[in-house]
C-alpha cells in the first residue's frame, strides 16, 4: 500500500504543542508516513516541546539567530523548505495557524505545487496591524491552502466571506484541547523546583503571560504597573509570571517588576509545568492566543491584555473578557475578578466553545476521506 507523506512544518513552542497530538495521530494509522519538518524559528522552547512528546523531527532548518528579523525568519525558511520539499515530494504539507513559518512554509509549498492543509484556519481581527504580524500571516496562507481545518463555525464563516470554497473547509475544534490529556496530572511534580514550594490553596496565584511584540512598550509597562497595584492591595495573591527569553520583553519585565513581593519571574516553562501550573492558578492574564483556548477547559478565568481577539468565541461564551492594555482598565477586570465571587464563577464555569479533545482525530479522518482510504468524513465540531 502506498502510504501517503504528511508533513507537518512549524518552527515555534505553541505550534509544536498543537501539532503534537496530530502528530501522534497519524502515526496510529497506517496509510500515513508522518514526517516532520521544523524550522526552530525558536529553537530553545520547541526542542522543549519535541522532547515532551517524543516526536523527532526528520528535516530540521535550524534557522533562529539573534535579533533575526521577519526578513531572516521568511527567506531562510523559504530557502531551507525548496531543499526539503525537492527531496522529499510530501503528498500533503500541513502548517498551523498564524507564524512566520506558516506563510513561509505554505508559500515553498505553493512553489513545488504541493497541497497545503492549513490547521486552525480562519481566526481573524479584520485588522491586519493587530496582532502584527499574525493577522496577514493568516490571511497570505489561506490563501495559499487547499484545505482549511477551522477550529469553530465563526472561524469557518471568516473563510467563507473571503470567498474560500465550503467544500474545502472542515470545522475540528481546536487541536490544543487534545494535548490536556497528556500534560495535566493532580500528582504533578513541576521540574522548575520553585513551584514545587508554594501552597496553591493559601495564595490565589495569578499566571501571567505576557510577550506579544504589538504590546512591546508602553502597553507591556502598563501591564506591569497594574501587576504591582494587584499585588499591593490584594496580599493574598501572588504573581507567577514566566518570562518570554525575548530581550525586548525581559528588560521591561524584570526592570519593572524584579524584587516585587508576591512576584515570581520565572524563565519560560516547558508544556507540563505550564500547564499543571495553569491548573492550580486562581486565574490567567495573558496576551497568548493559545491561552484563551485552553484553560478555560481547565475552569479558571483569563483576562485577555489585547485590544483585540480573533478568538470572539471565547469573548460572547464567558471564558474570557478582553481588557485592553491600559493600567486602570486591567487593574480593574482583575479586582472584580478577586472581590466578586458571583463574577469568578460566571466565568469559571462557562463552557469552552473550542473543543472537545477530538480535533485530532477529525482531520485524521478527513485526510483518510481526502487520500480515498474511506468513503465518508467524520462529522464536524459543533459546541
Amino acid at each position: 500500500m502506498h502510504k501517503i507523506k504528511l508533513m507537518t512544518v512549524f518552527g515555534t513552542r505553541p505550534e509544536a504543542i498543537k501539532m503534537a497530538p496530530l502528530i501522534l495521530e497519524f502515526k496510529r494509522h497506517e496509510a500515513f508516513e508522518p514526517l516532520v519538518c521544523v524550522t526552530a524559528q525558536h529553537r530553545e522552547m520547541l526542542d522543549q516541546v519535541l522532547d515532551i512528546f517524543k516526536i523527532e523531527a526528520n528535516y530540521d532548518l535550524d534557522i533562529m539567530q539573534e535579533k533575526q528579523t521577519l526578513t531572516d525568519i521568511t527567506t531562510k525558511s523559504l530557502k531551507g523548505l525548496e531543499d526539503v520539499f525537492t527531496s522529499v515530494k510530501p503528498d500533503l504539507v500541513l502548517v498551523h495557524g498564524d507564524t512566520t513559518t506558516t506563510f513561509a512554509a505554505s508559500l515553498a509549498a505553493f512553489y513545488h505545487k504541493i497541497e497545503v492543509a492549513h490547521v486552525e484556519a480562519g481566526l481573524r481581527t479584520h485588522d491586519k496591524w493587530f496582532p502584527y504580524p499574525e493577522e496577514m500571516n493568516r490571511k497570505l496562507t489561506a490563501a495559499l491552502a487547499d484545505i482549511h481545518f477551522a477550529p469553530t463555525n465563526r472561524a469557518k464563516e471568516n473563510l467563507l466571506n473571503e470567498n474560500i470554497s465550503a467544500d474545502n473547509i472542515f470545522v475540528t475544534g481546536n487541536t490544543v484541547i487534545d494535548v490536556l490529556p497528556y500534560t495535566i496530572k493532580r500528582d504533578y511534580h513541576f521540574k522548575a523546583a520553585v513551584l514545587n514550594e508554594l501552597d496553591y490553596e493559601k495564595n490565589r496565584v495569578i499566571v501571567v503571560e505576557a510577550h506579544r511584540r504589538e504590546n512591546w512598550g508602553a502597553p507591556m509597562e502598563n501591564i506591569c504597573r497594574a501587576i504591582k497595584r494587584i499585588l499591593n492591595d490584594y496580599p493574598d495573591t501572588m504573581v507567577i509570571y514566566p518570562v518570554h527569553l525575548n530581550p525586548v520583553v525581559r528588560d521591561t519585565v524584570f526592570k519593572m517588576l524584579d524584587g516585587i513581593q508576591r512576584c515570581l519571574l520565572i524563565d519560560p516553562l516547558d508544556i507540563d509545568d505550564m500547564h499543571n501550573l495553569l491548573f492550580r492558578s486562581h486565574m490567567v492574564m495573558t496576551d497568548s492566543g493559545g491561552l484563551q483556548e485552553e484553560v478555560p477547559s481547565m475552569g479558571k478565568p483569563v483576562l485577555v491584555l489585547r485590544r483585540e481577539t480573533e478568538r470572539p468565541e471565547a469573548v460572547e461564551a464567558g471564558t474570557v473578557k478582553l481588557v485592553g492594555l491600559e493600567e486602570k482598565d486591567i487593574y480593574s477586570e482583575a479586582s472584580l475578578l478577586l472581590s466578586d465571587a458571583r463574577e469568578y464563577l460566571a466565568m469559571a464555569n462557562s463552557v469552552n466553545p473550542y473543543g472537545d479533545g477530538y480535533a485530532s482525530k477529525r482531520i485524521a479522518g478527513y485526510l483518510l476521506n481526502h487520500f480515498g482510504f474511506t468513503g465518508h468524513k467524520p462529522e464536524e465540531f459543533n459546541p
